[in-house]
């Protein structure tokens, strides 16, 4: 007699189900070892290179649509930070000036602001604004919209920093040369995003001769040498940079802490006594009438203002890195610490 073998009966159900597990197992594995999803901003941007340059400073490359390419980032992190923190930190943004190579990096290349920072309990965000990005979105004669740097700071940074980096509400920002009418562009552009705003020997009133020619000369030396790429033209188009002058828009500083530096350009203390007149001294000559035209005008105005003109110091370093230390008081009661 031959004897028929029975094979045991397992339901197509249960066998599908084991399937399934065999398949989802290895995927969350992999989920977990990579560990949590990149914070992203709501129209997409993202991180997509974090590297830790040193136990407080962290580098950040963005994927960001607001711009034609990537955008950086340097972050400067508190004592006690981590992301895993169950708590918040305030935010200093923090702008460098125009053709500048080292952007983003500035601050930390020439001052002292790692170890000035080191006892604040603050984020500090040294966003990358371009050699001449003028922190705006540029016009292009209606053709495109990029660079569009406001997006990408006062946006896409700010999300990604909210969700994934600790990054709390209250803010202030400071910024030297082109980043000190990039904050006091910010400030007037964004009203309440910011408590506090400070321009180092800035250009604040951009329509003050001979501020748009020489910004156009300055595109011209970064290679844009289309005239009105930026906002148009200044007489024709007048309007659309009353739109993105500080100065025509006071009023919406109203409630905003303010600080306004400059020299006078001669030689200062911060100087070799030896040293040769250079471009430093013209410029800063420059920012110290338009950042006074623009003081001049918050005072007829009746809105408070901390104004540093300090006397002889030129358009360097030295005098950026004492300003931060002076106007420190003021950013931070405007981020509320």
């Amino acid at each position: 007699m031959t004897r028929t073998r029975h094979r045991p009966r397992f339901p197509v159900a249960a066998l599908a189900a084991g399937m399934l597990i065999a398949a989802v197992i290895p995927v969350t594995a992999q989920q977990a070892a990579a560990g949590p999803a990149p914070a992203v901003a709501d129209d997409g941007a993202k991180v997509i290179e974090e590297t830790r340059i040193d136990d407080r400073t962290i580098d950040l490359k963005i994927q960001t649509p607001a711009l034609p390419g990537t955008g950086m980032v340097r972050l400067l992190v508190p004592s006690g930070w981590s992301k895993d923190a169950t708590r918040t930190w305030p935010v200093l943004y923090l702008l460098h000036g125009c053709c500048e190579a080292q952007e983003y990096k500035s601050w930390t290349q020439y001052t002292d602001v790692k170890q000035f920072t080191a006892d604040k309990q603050a984020i500090i965000v040294m966003p990358s604004a371009g050699a001449i990005g003028m922190y705006t979105q540029w016009w292009n004669y209606g053709f495109s919209n990029k660079p569009d740097w406001p997006t990408f700071h006062t946006t896409e940074v700010r999300q990604i920093l909210e969700r994934g980096y600790k990054a709390g509400t209250k803010r202030s920002v400071a910024g030297l040369s082109m980043g000190g009418y990039g904050a006091m562009e910010y400030a007037s552009r964004f009203p309440g995003m910011f408590g506090a705003a400070a321009s180092y020997s800035g250009a604040i009133n951009v329509l003050m001769p001979p501020i748009p020619e020489a910004t156009q000369l300055n595109m011209i030396a970064q290679g844009f040498f289309i005239w009105g790429v930026l906002w148009g033209d200044p007489w024709s188009q007048r309007a659309r940079w009353m739109d993105h002058n500080p100065y025509d828009k006071v009023d919406k500083l109203r409630g905003t802490k303010l600080y306004v530096s400059s020299g006078d350009g001669n030689p200062g203390p911060l100087e070799s006594p030896n040293a040769p007149p250079t471009a430093g001294a013209i410029l800063e000559g420059m920012a110290f009438g338009n950042s006074k035209s623009f003081t001049d005008k918050l005072q007829a105005s009746g809105i408070p203002v901390t104004a540093d003109y300090y006397g002889p110091g030129t358009h360097t370093w030295p005098y950026w890195e004492r300003a931060l230390k002076r106007s420190w008081p003021l950013l931070a009661a405007g981020m509320g610490i």
